[in-house]
């Protein structure tokens, strides 16, 4: 064999190694891409994990200024005017301060198996106070009744459902909602002028809002636990700030 015919073998022979290694090559790093991709893919558990440490931090943040607020508010002297009113409010709002910390340290141990059961107790809880101040505002120890919507039910009277946080979610909903429209109806008869007015239209506007929560907790899906009880939550937060905020009008 010639060398010519040698040299040409050599280089068909090289050639193909070389695109051997190429491709060998090209294979190892679309590899190790897919790896690098399956490694970078976020753990949805460890996501949500990661978000429910951010909103416990605000919560935290949230109450030690709140805190903070009602300490400088505490340490100011009283008024000589209305010490009775002041008392009262100062007592109220001192309790306010330990269940909205309460509340805080709650969230931390909520999980999708106690949510409802927690998100239950503490709306007919919030429920039950407004609904003391109508009937006080109200001058009556009752409210009229009110027909709770009409549910559509299976042959055993239960709501029909697909699933059974929706039939608790619908039971409840009705439940509470014809305990709101009987505090409607039981304000809309009351008159009232000068600061007992005021305090009318503070009620109504604690009526409605929990009217809106209601709505909202209609359209609610089982996996919005963690929204929800959140919300609740800062809601509480929000209304102990204003109750804090409240101790300068009485002073």
């Amino acid at each position: 064999m010639s060398k010519k015919i040698l040299t040409a073998a050599g280089l068909v022979a090289l050639t193909v190694a070389a695109g051997a290694c190429n491709r060998e090559a090209t294979v190892e790093r679309r590899d190790a891409a897919a790896d690098t991709a399956i490694v970078a893919q976020p753990d949805p558990a460890v996501e949500l994990q990661k978000q429910r440490d951010q909103d416990l931090s605000k919560l935290d943040d949230r109450v030690a200024a709140l805190e903070r607020k009602y300490q400088e508010q505490s340490a100011k002297p009283r008024g000589t005017s209305g010490p009775g009113a002041t008392a009262a409010l100062r007592k109220e709002t001192s309790s306010d301060m330990e269940d909205v910390k309460k509340a805080v340290n709650d969230l931390r141990t909520t999980t999708p198996e106690n949510w409802w059961g927690r998100y239950e107790t503490a709306f007919k809880s919030g429920l039950d106070d407004v609904e003391s101040d109508v009937r006080h505002i109200a001058g009556t120890r009752t409210l009229p009744p009110a027909k709770s919507p009409k549910v559509v039910e299976d042959a055993a009277g239960q709501p029909v459902s697909t699933a059974p946080f929706t039939s608790s979610r619908d039971r409840f909903v009705a439940d509470m909602r014809a305990r709101i429209d009987a505090m409607h109806k039981s304000l809309d008869n009351v008159k009232a002028t000068g600061p007992r007015k005021t305090e009318l239209t503070d009620l109504k506007a604690r009526v409605d809002k929990l009217g809106d929560d209601l709505s909202h907790l209609s359209d609610a899906k089982a996996e919005d636990w963690w929204k929800l009880s959140t919300a609740r939550v800062n809601d509480y937060i929000e209304r102990v700030e204003h109750s804090v905020a409240r101790l300068d009008d009485h002073r």
